[in-house]
């Protein structure tokens, strides 16, 4: 299983995500559940810098764990930016657990 915790402040925003395992839903390389959410999650990384010029902290181990957080003190504009680009995320994300609910699971943890 796919296990996706996104962290969130206080205010419900989001303040980093860590995905790790494996879906096992098909063979490997034939696997579209683990190839749609590692699409939706690098993608949205990739996005970020692209329309902010943010770079992410980014993590990524052989494992297959990625870990991503927000950096701090980030301008407002570029911040609501981000955050917007990172619930699309997770909307995203959420619409492949509705569907492949035995093969991804995905939770919303505060750290507020």
């Amino acid at each position: 299983m796919i296990f996706v915790d996104i962290y969130q402040d206080d205010r419900g925003k989001i303040t980093s995500f860590t995905m790790s395992g494996h879906a096992k839903f098909g063979k490997r390389g034939q696997d579209i559940v683990c190839a749609g959410a590692s699409a939706v999650a690098i993608g949205s990384i990739n996005a970020v810098t692209s329309l902010t010029g943010i770079k992410l902290d980014v993590e990524q181990t052989e494992s297959g764990v990625l870990s991503c957080t927000i950096p701090e003190g980030l301008p407002a504009e570029k911040y609501e930016k981000i955050q917007l680009l990172l619930e699309g995320m997770s909307i995203s994300l959420l619409t492949i657990e509705l569907k492949y609910e035995n093969h991804i699971d995905i939770i919303f943890k505060n750290r507020g």
